[in-house]
């Protein structure tokens, strides 16, 4: 029978030749396996924490030393009877070189591959040695001398060359920490006979029909049989088969399950996510188990569609799942610590609830970091979006590196494919995109792209590729807004537009958008480590934990355009804060508008860029380091609930004599709309509400509507009420504040949003005392119930001490609209709250 058995414990390990980490011949403990050193190190208290102050640059020797890690185990002479030994090493990082009791047995230069390595011939019963000598992460900088230098953007070029998780170099959100080490289980393996592969493929038919191909690959020829069984998600068996042959080593059954009696696969806020098991069996001739696998696999019928459009030029890129299109509203996820070791189940449990609470439905799985661990894809019921992992770069193809790309690929879409989750394999991360804005004639990783890649795809798996992210169609620049999927970064970069700009910024499918935002105070008072004179916005250590180039320009020029804002910590992370909060949820208002039913699906989806940190810092995160959502979360979470509604005015200028450029006539004039995601079109009353700031003029429109099922519906359009038509530039437009509510038959609200004249900066907002606000703790301690007189625009609610986890922020409050916002943690605490003219900025 097969047999597993991690090497775990007793690990110890040492600096090659001494330093700055241990003494010569020193040997420290590993306190937890598998590792990095600096994980370690900083256990031991040999570092300081990097995540501190300016102490990212007081670890850089690290990655550039050479370490030895070393176990001794036991070998026993009943694991030595067995056939086969093997050592399994599931992730080295990178370079390391192997040896057991003083044999070398292998060479790893690959941190996203596991290796096998057969040893029974150089083990011995009782102590056997394990070491493996890590060397410097430089070796990438020889490689770079031999193969060239390369573009592109972020960290280090001679990245391009390492097969290693290239944020570790740096980029525009995360510090530069070269880890290394034993990342992943180490096991000794033994077996008579193991099963290598297990390929399953559920294809599902038009009709709903599943039809399940199990083909399994065994490590030898065997004169034995197989079983293959089939677990309904109750754990009942629906399918058997028995006593398959598997004389040449291999084995083929399949199952059949009509679409009654099959449960379907949806992603989360669209259907149940129900996983099936299959059991896999091998036996020898005489009957006894050698091998067994379970696998888990889901029945989900996914296509991308590329189809003409109504009205509209170039081709949609949606999303199908069970024949139903989806809207993909979510998130890019990058890896959610700078040292992954330190990523444990719960931690990922936690960010996962994080995205479904957040109405999310998508995820990708951005192509610097790794391919994440099992758990991940395990626990993960929304759609995932898979980059392999090359990003803002100019790649080498020459022959060792794709073999390494080769092996890599092969291994990861194997493990990835029965996960019904994964919609999408995209070739890389920005990298055509670069070879266009430099005008690249070489682009030697088009091989890998548009060949290796797709090769190994269709041959593995039955997944949807595509050849990077963003990208539109052979020839067709990336940027092109009418085909395949774009990076929307003109606002933040590239043109630096108003984020009011975003209808006019849409495309098929926008895989990444993003604002910055500070993180919680709490955390800007983490990485400060006590420095109370570093605590203002343009301090060093609040600009060592910002790593976007002109990132201080670029937050001030959106501040300055849209508000009145101070400079004290406190009212600079709140004013960041709701800029995230608005800039974001307004570009999910606008694209959501752009899903208009079938044929119409001018945008498909949009992923924020980015759902989490590695490390506490400002970036354009929606939650940071410590799991703490920033008001952008919420923001984008109302809009992405299954029923909202939509708000936008325009002005329009009409000359009323063609011969004149002083006569003329301004209206402003109201839209309203609202989406349904679901799929049965819902009744509602629409409740639009009219104040004035500076007056107590106020009015109501009230109207039925049909929201259709699965699209945005077009509301209303008219002249904004209480806005006098302008004849002159000189007449200041009235501060006429719109909420919009769509409320059900039994009046509870389905959805509400607030329309608020902008810049923000121009209004003139109410005395605080007049608006009549009042935060009443309810009776459980754990919520709080908000009421205005007067509309206030923006709330954040905070306490002292420990923080607290809010149902809701950047809160928008009217009267006669009380809301009630959970307060987990408040334990009965006194509340205050933030909001645009507050009198505090």
């Amino acid at each position: 029978m097969s047999a597993v058995r991690f090497l775990h414990d007793d690990w110890i390990f040492t600096q090659v030749g001494g330093g700055q980490g241990t003494r010569c011949g020193e040997w420290l403990p590993v306190n937890r396996f598998p590792t990095t050193v600096h994980v370690e190190l900083l256990r031991l208290e040999r570092i300081p924490d990097p995540f501190l102050g300016m102490n990212e640059w007081e670890v850089q020797w690290v990655g550039e030393s050479g370490w030895i890690f070393k176990n001794n185990f036991t070998v026993t002479d009943a694991e030595l009877g067995a056939r086969h030994v093997d050592l399994v090493f599931e992730g080295l990082d990178t370079y390391a070189t192997v040896t057991l009791n003083g044999r070398e047995i292998l060479g790893a230069e690959n941190q996203f591959v596991a290796y096998r390595v057969s040893v029974k011939q150089y083990l011995q019963p009782g102590p056997n040695e394990l070491v493996i000598t890590f060397n410097s992460t430089n070796k990438g900088r020889q490689l770079e001398k031999e193969h060239g230098k390369f573009h592109l953007w972020n960290g280090d070029s001679s990245r391009l060359h390492v097969r290693k998780a290239q944020y570790n170099y740096g980029w525009d959100w995360g510090p530069v920490l070269m880890t290394v080490g034993p990342w992943k289980p180490i096991f000794l393996h033994t077996y008579d006979l193991r099963i290598a592969d297990v390929d399953i493929r559920c294809r599902v038919s038009e009709a709903l029909d599943v039809n399940i191909i199990v083909d399994l690959a065994l490590s030898e020829d065997s004169s034995g049989s197989a079983s293959v069984l089939l677990r309904d998600p109750h754990g009942k068996v629906v399918r058997h088969r028995d006593a398959l042959a598997v004389g040449i080593g291999k084995a083929s059954t399949n199952f059949y399950l009509s679409s009654g009696e099959a449960e379907l696969w949806y992603p989360v806020h669209h259907g149940k996510q129900p996983l099936y098991t299959v059991e896999v069996a091998v036996k020898d001739p005489d009957g006894r188990l050698m091998d067994c696998r379970r696998e888990k696999v889901a029945f989900r019928r996914a296509r991308v569609l590329e189809e003409p459009l109504i009205d509209q030029p170039g081709k949609t890129f949606l999303f199908e799942i069970n024949n139903i299109r989806i809207f993909c509203a979510g998130s890019n996820w990058i890896p959610a610590d700078a040292f992954l070791t330190l990523l444990s189940q719960q931690r990922y449990r936690a960010w996962l609830r994080l995205v479904v609470d957040g109405n999310q439905n998508m995820v990708r799985v951005w192509g610097g970091g790794t391919y994440e661990a099992d758990i991940f894809y395990d626990i993960c019921d929304v759609l995932v979006w898979q980059d392999f992992m090359f990003g803002c770069g100019q790649y080498p193809a020459h022959d060792s590196f794709l073999k390494l790309v080769e092996v890599e690929a092969e291994q990861n879409v194997k493990r990835l494919r029965n996960h019904p989750s994964v919609v999408i394999l995209a070739g890389n991360n920005e990298d055509y995109q670069l070879a266009e804005s430099l005008n690249l004639v070489e682009f030697p990783a088009r091989q890998i792209y548009e060949s290796l890649l797709p090769f190994i795809v269709s041959e593995f798996c039955d997944i949807h590729y595509h050849r990077g992210s963003p990208y539109s169609a052979p020839g067709v620049p990336t940027a092109d807004p009418t085909l395949g999927d774009l990076h929307q970064w003109n606002v933040w970069h590239g043109s630096q537009q108003p984020w009011q700009n975003w209808h006019t910024l849409s495309g098929r499918f926008i895989s990444e958008f993003g604002m910055q935002g500070y993180p919680n105070i709490r955390t800007v008072d983490h990485w400060l480590d006590g420095r109370a004179d570093e605590r203002f916005p343009q301090s060093r250590l609040n600009n060592q934990h910002n790593k976007a180039a002109g990132s201080e320009r670029r937050l001030e020029l959106y501040l300055v355009e849209n508000f009145r804002h101070a400079f004290d910590m406190e009212s600079y992370v709140y004013y960041t804060q709701i800029m995230q909060a608005e800039a974001l949820a307004t570009a999910y208002r606008f694209w959501r508008r752009n899903w208009c039913g079938k044929g119409r699906e001018y945008t498909a989806g949009a992923l924020v860029w980015q759902m989490n940190d590695c490390w506490p810092t400002t970036s354009w995160a929606i939650v940071d380091y410590f799991l703490r959502p920033k008001p952008a979360y919420f923001a984008i979470a109302r809009e992405l609930a299954p029923i909202t509604v939509g708000i936008t005015r325009k002005e329009k200028k009409t000359f009323t004599d063609e011969l004149s450029a002083s006569s003329f006539i301004i209206e402003t004039i109201l839209e309203v709309w609202g989406t349904n995601s679901t799929l049965a079109e819902k009744k509602a009353r629409l409740e639009i509400s009219l104040f004035d700031l500076d007056c107590s003029w106020s009015d109501k429109i009230s109207v039925d509507v049909v929201l259709v099922s699965n699209s945005s519906t077009e509301l209303f359009s008219d002249q904004l009420l209480g806005q006098p038509t302008r004849t002159k530039l000189s007449e200041i437009p009235r501060a006429i504040i719109v909420s919009a509510r769509l409320l059900d038959e039994a009046g509870v609200v389905l959805g509400r949003l607030s329309n608020w004249p902008e810049p923000y900066e121009f209004i003139h907002f109410p005395p605080v005392k007049d608006l009549g606000l009042s935060i009443t703790i309810g009776s459980d301690g754990e919520s709080v119930e908000l009421a205005a007189q007067m509309p206030v625009k923006g709330i954040v609610l905070d306490v002292e001490g420990d923080d607290v986890k809010w149902g809701d922020q950047a809160i928008d409050l009217f009267p006669g609209d009380p809301q009630i916002v959970k307060a987990i943690g408040l334990r009965g605490r006194e509340v205050k709250a933030r909001f645009l003219g507050d009198g505090l900025s």
